[in-house]
């Protein structure tokens, strides 16, 4: 018998589903269908001209032509402790810092780092979707605590309480939320840290959105806000959503000096230091002025607005309103199992998953359906994408949806 030519280990990663959609989406662009992608969570704003700049300048100098320290250079990771503490409240010296290639890195890092064979981990549902294919890289176990629209995709500690098991060592935590744009209140922050705290549990937190939050919601951390978490904390950040700079490919993990330097041993037999050039640039991010984000907040809230009028006004869909990030997660499970008028007869799909790709197929508007995030029954679509290619969008969803039979 002849062995696998993938490893099993490798061979049970899902696609990212969101990259997925977004690449077929571009596919269909260039072969110049009239796509509009709701799919990839990427501002559409260029990178900001004097984090651009710096990259240029840094370009020229021989000394970022050469290898620099795995962990990041000495000068970014104490720009971004500061910028930590500015942000977050939250002290930290520069060696509790390793920069990675963008967010996804520290991701795997961290799961790599924490996690042993047939830990658990869980994970509030609807999930950004590289979580749990990096915990089972691990060898951990996901354990999935689903929060529907009804409690505005909000986790409470005791659904938290009814998942705990002798096995579980992490509590995935992810304010503002990747695919619901649901944020948490400060008292409830504080009241889910001193929760992990009481179960001796290891608290790991991705504040890439920190930013990103409307109607005068706070941004809160749960590193500060429950400090009987002690240095049982990871927090996962990066430059990509804040400064648009999805591209650049510059993340960061936050943790106790032992769990980064393990870490950084890591990613210096993985990826070594993250490109110089894109490392000064970040330095230039997290050193400024929050201008930028503040600008394009300004269109992500006009845009936010806009969508989830635009969905809620058809009929079997519900949208509650994100406070933060830049997304929407509407609750399409009353449109399942309906008939759908097609250029070929008719369809009726079962699942998101279908749903998503009809609508694909018939009005040529991405989104990612359910499945990529949790359970079937939604669709996420990123607002993060100009206000005329939103409009038709949501125009074209409210004529093929409102035909449902």
């Amino acid at each position: 018998m002849s062995a696998a030519r993938v490893s099993q280990r490798i061979s049970a990663i899902a696609e990212s589903a969101t990259l997925a959609v977004d690449a077929k989406a571009k596919a269909l662009k260039a072969a110049g269908r009239p796509v509009i992608g709701f799919g990839a969570g990427e501002p559409d704003f260029p990178t900001p001209d004097y984090i651009v700049q710096a990259a240029i300048d840094a370009a020229g100098q021989p000394k970022y032509h050469r290898y620099s320290p795995a962990g990041g250079l000495p000068e970014l990771k104490k720009a971004i402790a500061e910028k930590t503490l500015r942000d977050s409240g939250y002290a930290v010296d520069p060696s509790q810092v390793l920069v990675t290639n963008g967010g996804k890195q520290a991701v795997y890092n961290t799961f790599a780092t924490l996690v042993d064979p047939g830990d658990e981990v869980i994970v509030p549902t609807p999930f950004w979707t590289t979580y749990p294919e990096a915990i089972r890289l691990a060898g951990g176990v996901p354990v999935e605590v689903f929060a529907g629209p009804e409690q505005d995709y909000l986790v409470t500690v005791e659904q938290l309480e009814a998942a705990v098991t002798d096995r579980t060592k992490i509590l995935l935590f992810v304010s503002p939320s990747n695919p619901t744009g649901a944020v948490y209140s400060p008292e409830q922050v504080a009241e889910i840290g001193a929760w992990a705290a009481a179960k001796g549990l290891w608290v790991v937190t991705d504040e890439i959105y920190e930013h990103l939050t409307y109607d005068g919601v706070p941004f809160t951390s749960i590193a500060t806000a429950a400090p009987e978490l002690g240095d049982k904390v990871v927090i996962l950040n990066g430059v990509a959503k804040t400064y648009a700079m999805t591209g650049w490919r510059v993340g960061w993990m936050i943790g106790p000096a032992d769990v980064i330097k393990a870490a950084t041993n890591l990613q210096s037999h993985a990826t070594s230091n993250v490109s110089n050039i894109p490392q000064i640039a970040a330095l230039a991010a997290v050193s400024g002025q929050l201008t930028a984000v503040d600008e394009m907040k300004v269109a992500f809230d006009r845009r936010r607005k806009a969508i989830v009028a635009g969905l809620n006004a058809i009929d079997g869909v519900e949208c509650p309103t994100p406070k933060g990030a830049f997304y929407v997660y509407a609750d399409v499970r009353a449109l399942l199992g309906k008939e759908f008028p097609t250029a070929s007869g008719t369809a009726t799909p079962q699942t998101s998953a279908e749903l998503a790709s009809l609508i694909l197929d018939e009005v040529e508007v991405a989104v990612v359906p359910g499945e990529a995030f949790g359970p079937s029954g939604f669709l996420r679509l990123s607002y993060a994408l100009g206000d005329d290619d939103l409009a038709t969008g949501v125009q074209r969803l409210q004529e093929f949806l409102g035909k449902a039979q």
